[in-house]
């Protein structure tokens, strides 16, 4: 039988469910030597059981809770409510109070305690539950005891607590709580300490917050606190607040709040000794836990008391490294346009592909730059590199070099860098041979990443098991080789210069802005672009029929989907346009560089309400229009430059030069998005073969679910292959631990501390409340804004701006509807970007949390020539 009341220092691993986190956390805590927890005992979850087991009533409550969503607020308010007042009127067990009197009775009858909830689901690494539970203060006796233990009962259906439990997936049934009593301590001072600074993260720096009397003021926000912060052993930050109000015990129970004398209203909480004890005892918490900390205190008599100790969840995960030196590291996300987290396997794969040196950490890639930051010649290059493209990663950097305490500057001439020589980039010598009036060129690239996927769907095909493992290994030097083509490198890199030059020319010449933007218009052979609007073709082919477009309006996801296309008339027609469509793109999706990820073709249905918008807004064939209406701006664009520059001096020669960059944008820029559209295509096939693997795993027992191989990398796949073994322990772990890293936002950039650096953009002149960006595809568009975080669930109507946290080539066919785009993350060369350009769209990206600034539904305008959103 599980025992009701436990004692709070005879506690041990396994009773975890009894007792909850906080009790949990409270017993180790209990056991570190030098580490004072006020004692006590806890009444078990098993006693909670009890008391509801027979209750018909809270069954039949419960049940109702469980089946309602976020939505049903009401009704979700009003089912809590009725839980609660049942759970505060519930028959204490007598086994259970006569546990609880034996346990009281250690201490003297005066004793006043607290008395603190502990769900089972609080203080954990990926969720910390805090403040959704009660605890109540200066409880004096039993019977008081046993009132406030109901109260601790009821405040699991608290609204807040429901709807917490919702918001982060867990189970109501599954959800259980006990209460820890413990001998009340009245402080002096009480507060917050966090091992890392809850702000930027710096896992060196602790903080502290502190206050007079007891810690429900601060916790509660009554009071400003002072603040402390350590490192290292030393204070370097004291901020004394000014302190009006204190909460203390009163005699008879319960507490209240009083106002502090004046003259020691800004005296500082804590001395110098303390703090830095208190320092010490953070550190030693941190240490047995094996993570960052957040614990509550108080200081009674000089002794400071711990009541409770918590993983921080919200900070991010540093890179492993293999030394302890100091170390910078750079998202590649943003620069992917992929800021979700990625599964074990699509993390190898995409390591297994890119020859940069890469990192991992919460699910996402990084590189680190401190090497390139210590010397002046490769930081320079690598600042003027990303400050194109990525402004707040430039100014972040920036910020670390110019603090000057924590990357040490190597000389020129003493770190190998060339003497100060710059490596001339890819398409700016003559290296790699490529003729720029050559038209077959891109054409040639093209048909040879063609040919190669071609024979790897055959080669493919027959093979499995370590076979089939062995020989997407070696394809993957194919993929390098395709990918890494320095022909391919120097074509995307001649546009990109192109471009370059004739906005800063243009800007010089003419005093044109962006005009680059004008000429890239509907460029030849951009297979994403063209992506957007052969998804027009599809909507042409269902819009004669009312009967398979009121279909495509209830369908629901499944495999059947384009089969029972067939059932209405036209449907065969709408098949065959479908299939034509994936049979081209149907292995993109969102976040497609993970390749675990579900594809259109996976799931067609993800591609409905983005076909049933373009029948809603657009004329039949209007893709062809949009494509030339393009097409046109860009070729009138480009006569009006070319005749101003004539009228200037040396104009002929300025016009000649102008034309020749013209030429490059439109004849190579379209060709960017291709290495990328063919690493996808390779990816699906490999991810087609290894679930086949999977399915067979699975059949043999080895792994519950074919897709239980998204979470082992490459490696580990090919050996569970080899043994027919695996850890499946390990699989449970590492898909909590992707919940976990969902719930996350990657830092742009971070160091070996875990500090985290945000940039600033340094722009002035910029209208009142103007929400700042990075300007990428000109011109100053009004439209409904609307907040859209998955392409899958976007409705959106001609002329609507689309503001989301990013976007990746999958996102192109809502382009087509669009009038403007913000996004949070981006740069000037990202997917996103070049296919706003082509489709003519002012877009702003690298917009710090637009989707949290700007409402749906909200109009708004966008700059796109100058890099600003104002709210109309």
């Amino acid at each position: 039988m599980k025992s009701l009341v436990i004692g709070l220092r005879e506690l041990d691993q396994a009773q975890l469910s009894h007792v909850g986190g906080k009790g949990m956390n409270l017993s180790k805590l209990s056991t570190i030597d030098g580490i004072h927890v006020p004692d006590g005992f806890i009444v078990t979850t098993a006693a909670f059981q009890q008391a509801v087991e027979s209750n018909e009533t809270y069954r039949g409550l419960l049940d109702q809770l469980m089946q309602l969503q976020t939505e049903d607020l009401k009704q979700l308010g009003e089912i809590s409510r009725q839980i609660r007042q049942i759970l505060m009127e519930v028959a204490i067990p007598p086994e259970l109070a006569e546990a609880v009197y034996r346990h009281l009775s250690r201490f003297d009858e005066a004793q006043a305690y607290a008395v603190r909830s502990s769900a089972t689901a609080e203080d954990l690494p990926q969720a910390s539950f805090a403040g959704q539970q009660d605890s109540y203060l200066n409880v004096i006796g039993y019977e008081s005891v046993l009132e406030h233990l109901r109260k601790c009962w009821a405040s699991l259906y608290t609204d807040r607590a429901v709807m917490y439990r919702l918001r982060n997936g867990f189970h109501h049934g599954h959800i259980s709580i006990s209460v820890i009593i413990q001998k009340m301590v009245f402080p002096q001072a009480s507060g917050i300490l966090f091992t890392a600074d809850p702000v930027n993260s710096n896992r060196k720096v602790l903080t502290i917050d502190a206050g007079f009397g007891l810690g429900e003021a601060l916790v509660s926000g009554l009071v400003s606190a002072d603040g402390y912060k350590v490192k290292e052993g030393k204070i370097i930050e004291k901020r004394i607040a000014a302190k009006t109000l204190a909460v203390y015990g009163r005699k008879d129970g319960g507490t209240e709040t009083k106002s502090i004398d004046p003259d020691q209203q800004e005296a500082q909480v804590l001395t110098e000794e303390q703090i830095l004890r208190l320092d010490r005892i953070g550190r030693r918490i941190e240490a047995f836990f094996g993570q960052p900390q957040d614990i509550e205190w108080c200081l009674s008599e000089d002794t400071f008391y711990i009541v409770q100790s918590r993983p921080i969840t919200t900070l991010f995960p540093i890179p492993e490294q293999s030394d302890q030196g100091n170390h910078v590291y750079i998202s590649v996300g943003h620069q992917q346009m992929m800021t979700d987290p990625m599964k074990p396997l699509g993390l190898s794969f995409y390591l297994l592909t890119t020859p940069a040196p890469m990192r991992t950490a919460g699910g996402r890639l990084f590189v680190d730059v401190a090497p390139m930051l210590a010397s002046p010649d490769s930081r320079q290059m690598l600042l003027d590199t990303i400050g194109d493209s990525e402004p707040l990663m430039k100014d972040a950097l920036m910020t670390v070099v110019e603090r000057g305490d924590f990357i040490p500057s190597i000389p020129p001439d003493q770190d190998g860098s060339n003497s100060g020589k710059r490596t001339p980039l890819p398409g700016t010598d003559d290296r790699f041979g490529i003729d720029e009036t050559d038209p077959s060129l891109v054409s040639n690239l093209i048909k040879r990443s063609q040919a190669s996927i071609e024979v790897l769907k055959q080669n493919i095909r027959e093979k499995s098991g370590m076979e089939m493992m062995n020989f997407i290994q070696e394809d993957l030097a194919e993929l390098k080789k395709i990918l890494f083509d320095p022909q391919s490198s120097a074509v995307i890199m001649a546009s990109m210069n192109a471009s370059k030059w004739m906005n800063d020319k243009m800007n010089e010449w003419l005093g044109e802005k962006n005009a680059a933007d004008y000429i890239s218009q509907s460029v030849p052979g951009n297979i994403t672009s063209e992506m957007g609007l052969a998804l027009m073709d599809v909507a042409d082919a269902i819009r004669p029929y009312p009967e398979i477009i009121a279909y495509l309006e209830q369908a629901e996801d499944d495999a059947r989907f384009l089969d029972e296309l067939l059932r209405f008339e036209g449907g065969a027609d709408v098949r065959e346009a479908f299939h034509d469509f994936l049979s081209k793109y149907g292995m993109r999706c969102p976040g497609e560089i993970d390749m675990t990820r579900t594809r259109w073709i996976e799931c067609p249905n993800m591609l409905v309400p983005v076909i049933l918008g373009n029948i809603r807004n657009f004329e039949p064939h209007a893709n062809r229009r949009k494509f030339e209406q393009g097409r046109q701006v860009a070729l009138n664009k480009e006569q009006e430059l070319l005749e101003r520059l004539r009228q200037l001096p040396d104009g002929e020669q300025k016009a000649i030069e102008t034309k020749r960059m013209i030429d490059l944008i439109r004849n190579f820029s379209g060709y960017r998005e291709y290495p990328k559209y063919g690493m996808i295509y390779r990816y699906f096939i490999y991810k087609q073969a290894l679930l086949k693997e999977g399915e067979r795993l699975a059949q043999a027992g080895v792994i519950s679910d074919p897709e239980d191989i998204y979470y082992l990398s490459f490696e580990e796949l090919r050996e569970t292959v080899r043994t027919n073994r695996l850890d499946e322990q390990m699989v449970s772990k590492r898909k909590e631990d992707y919940k976990l890293y969902d719930k996350l936002i990657p830092p742009r950039v971070m160091t070996s501390d875990g500090e985290i650096i945000r940039g600033k953009y340094q722009r002035e002149n910029l209208p009142a409340d103007a929400i700042v960006g990075l300007a990428v595809s000109s011109g100053v568009v009004e439209g409904r804004a609307r907040i859209i975080t998955k392409m899958e669930d976007a409705v959106l109507e001609e002329g609507d701006i689309l503001v989301t946290p990013f976007t990746d080539p999958s996102w192109t066919p809502l382009f087509v509807s669009l009038r403007g785009l913000v996004t949070e993350v981006g740069g000037l060369m990202t997917h996103g970007s070049v296919i706003a350009r082509e489709y003519g769209l002012p877009a702003v990206v690298g917009v710090e949390n637009a989707t949290r600034r700007i409402k749906d539904g909200q109009r708004i305008r966008v700059n796109g020539t100058e890099g600003y959103i104002e709210l109309i």
